[in-house]
């Protein structure tokens, strides 16, 4: 069957006495065929996918694993110096902080050394980012230290706020729940890196199965303005929970709903345990950290690389801290004994994944949706392209694979990365030479950290907070463009400062798809008026000097027409016109009725003229163009509302034109039998198009009536 579109020419008009418009003049627009049916593009497609060869072996090893790609064409003289140089930075500012984000996520420092390793050599060899740097989050580790710390409390060990190097007693009294915590031959530390593989494990599950089902759409629901709230809003939560680091105060760590509120609680009632020790540490590498960043940020295009403040502080704070017997003299909290080498691997603990499979699907989501997005965004800006699934597979396999070996979930980080990139990298190379950098401090430095103090830590973590923290600077400018996109910011950033990170995300993320509804729900509809010499249609509201044709309404619905805002569309139609038709219709009958009730007591009277007055009152327009532009698609309840509209203005001599409805709006109207047999609904190209045409069948039926 053709699909049509009744395109009339104004200049086609049948002469003589009896001319009237033509309503059957039509353009037919033959659809393309379909080459094929659904079920033989399955079948074909199923071939392709089961099908082995050489060629498609060797295509899919080297697209499972770039390194093969792009190693072998490594140029060394080009390439090495810019790798090397930015390895080695970020490693030396990734030691620091991976010792910083494990108190973060309720682990000890090494393991977060591990997870740094192991991410970084992985993704060296599963990644297509040239540039973004994987490695420790901190809102990951926050929502991974939230889970950790619920799971500990749950299993039955003390949350007594002792270091976690210590051992800790399991409760004597065991309900059936804390089998398995009497089961585990570990203290507590042992089975808070449990929890934490375990999730980290089940949550590289869960982004591998997105990049193999390819369902990487999910994070179109995360815009930016989303993210960057529940960045900031995550941040709040992260600087409450490393505050009793830098006052040094022993409180058990708060989680759930209101943790933030309640964390504050609890440390205004401990402050006067505030050691003061910690807390002149503290005071005094802020001191030194802040105005440092500082003058990196200023000086970046000057400076080759930054400079390694963090690695400085660390140094110089477990000097002092080990010569001045900071612990034996003033009870400072220290970070204890970081072991060299590695441990065993061990698998998950299958007896958890029940446990934390839900907490891991945020986790998994956020992670996947960092890592895609700073991918594409650096690969953009240095011409070279990256595969979305792949990123996920890598991603994934960054968690799945060092969850055998202690570590916790990871994801791209935007600092680490932005160093990365302004120190030369070129190639993934340079996150090998990270690695070497940790692995180096595995083996031989690590003990050397003994005696640093934790609010040492805190504060580094704090400081990194600084870029999340001053996106309020910018919600003046975000206001300006977007009033939607600022709403959304500040209700996820709320919901995940004031409730929690999960629920935070989750409210950001239904709050951001409401606003979509009601955007398309009450969308902009203005009056259009025609720029004089030429085809071209503005909103008079928006634009001055423009011109309107006498009897005609240009209108404008811009959003798709169904059923949520099918209301609106009619009511806002009514009011940009001044004429609703069915109270027009409703008038009509109630003056008709009152004229013959009238002729029924007197035969003529002035009643009788001023009711049919009424009835004659002119409407002042004769035609409605729809512009349907912005209209991208139509259900079932949009078709009966057209349908509904063009019938009661025909009922009061108005006819109703379609402009510019695009394929599939004609298609669904199509579907919808919107063109019946004797009824004449056009359809036009163009707004410029039904105008003239409106003007000539108005021209000649003036005509036909004068003679």
């Amino acid at each position: 069957m053709a699909e049509f579109s009744n395109v009339h020419s104004a200049t086609e008009m049948p002469e003589g006495d009896d001319a009237k418009p033509s309503f059957h003049h039509r353009m037919f627009l033959e659809p393309q065929e379909k080459k094929r049916s659904m079920k033989a593009l399955v079948v074909k497609q199923a071939k392709k996918s089961c099908s082995c060869t050489p060629a498609k072996v060797k295509d899919s090893v080297f697209s499972f694993f770039p390194v093969l790609q792009w190693l072998p064409k490594y140029k060394l003289r080009e390439y090495l110096l810019g790798d090397i140089m930015s390895g080695v930075i970020v490693g030396v500012l990734l030691v620091p902080q991976s010792i910083a984000y494990s108190l973060l996520a309720g682990q000890e420092p090494i393991y977060g050394l591990y997870t740094s390793f192991f991410a970084s050599i992985i993704y060296f060899i599963f990644g297509t980012s040239r540039h973004i740097s994987v490695g420790i989050f901190g809102v990951i580790c926050l929502m991974v230290g939230q889970v950790v710390d619920r799971e500990i409390q749950r299993a039955g060990y003390n949350l007594e706020p002792a270091a976690l190097t210590d051992t800790a007693a399991v409760n004597t009294t065991v309900s059936p729940a804390n089998e398995t915590s009497q089961k585990l031959l570990c203290d507590k530390s042992c089975y808070a890196i449990t929890v934490g593989a375990t999730m980290t494990f089940i949550a590289g599950v869960y982004q591998v199965a997105m990049g193999f089902f390819q369902v990487g759409f999910v994070s179109v629901y995360l815009s930016d303005s989303l993210l960057s709230g529940f960045v900031t809003g995550a941040s709040f939560t992260i600087l409450t929970s490393q505050a009793k680091y830098l006052l040094g105060i022993d409180i058990p760590r708060s989680s759930g709903i209101g943790s933030l509120i309640a964390t504050w609680i609890n440390i205004f009632r401990n402050i006067h345990k505030t050691n003061i020790c910690d807390l002149i540490t503290s005071f005094l590498c802020f001191l030194v950290l802040i105005p440092t960043k500082e003058l990196n940020e200023h000086f970046k295009s000057r400076l080759k690389a930054p400079i390694p403040v963090e690695l400085v502080v660390i140094v110089a704070a477990t000097l002092a801290s080990h010569f001045g017997k900071l612990r034996e003299t003033y009870g400072s909290s220290i970070a204890g004994h970081i072991p060299t080498g590695f441990l065993p691997p061990s698998p998950p603990d299958w007896n958890l994944i029940p446990n934390v499979a839900l907490d891991a699907i945020p986790i998994a989501i956020i992670g996947f949706a960092i890592t895609v997005s700073l991918s594409e965004m650096f690969a953009k800006k240095h011409g070279y392209s990256v595969k979305a699934n792949q990123e996920m597979y890598a991603i994934g396999f960054c968690n799945i694979i060092p969850s055998f070996f202690h570590c916790f979930t990871t994801s791209a980080a935007l600092a680490k990365t932005l160093v990365k990139e302004s120190t030369g990298c070129r190639t993934q190379m340079s996150g090998m030479v990270t690695s070497l950098v940790i692995l180096l401090v595995l083996l031989v430095i690590a003990p050397l950290f003994y005696s640093l103090q934790k609010c040492v830590l805190a504060v580094i973590t704090i400081v990194n907070l600084r870029g999340a923290l001053r996106k309020f600077k910018d919600l003046p400018k975000m206001w300006h463009l977007s009033r939607v996109d600022t709403v959304i910011w500040l209700v996820t950033m709320a919901a995940s400062a004031l409730i929690s990170t999960e629920i935070g995300l989750l409210v950001g993320v239904c709050f951001s798809m409401l606003c979509v509804i009601f955007r398309t729900q009450r969308p902009e509809a203005p009056l259009l008026g025609w720029v004089a010499e030429s085809e071209t249609y503005e909103s008079l509201s928006a634009y001055k000097n423009l011109q309107t044709k006498p009897g005609i309404v240009v209108f404008r619905f811009e959003a798709p027409l169904y059923y949520i805002n099918k209301e609106c569309f009619k009511s806002t139609l009514y009011k940009q016109t001044g004429v609703n038709p069915v109270w027009v219709k409703t008038a009509k009958k109630k003056a008709a009725k009152r004229m013959l009730r009238e002729k029924e007591v007197d035969s003529g009277g002035n009643q009788t003229s001023i009711s049919m007055d009424f009835v004659s009152e002119p409407l002042g327009f004769h035609t409605i163009v729809i512009d349907c532009c912005a209209v991208q698609f139509l259900d079932t309840a949009g078709i009966r509302t057209l349908q509904e509209v063009c019938k009661d203005y025909r009922e009061i001599d108005v006819q109703v034109l379609l402009a510019q409805c695009n394929p599939s709006v004609r298609s669904s109207l199509i579907r919808g039998e919107f063109f019946k047999e004797g009824e004449d609904h056009l359809l036009f190209h163009s707004v410029h198009q039904a105008v003239d045409f409106a003007l000539g069948a108005q021209g000649h039926s003036g005509t036909s009536a004068s003679k």
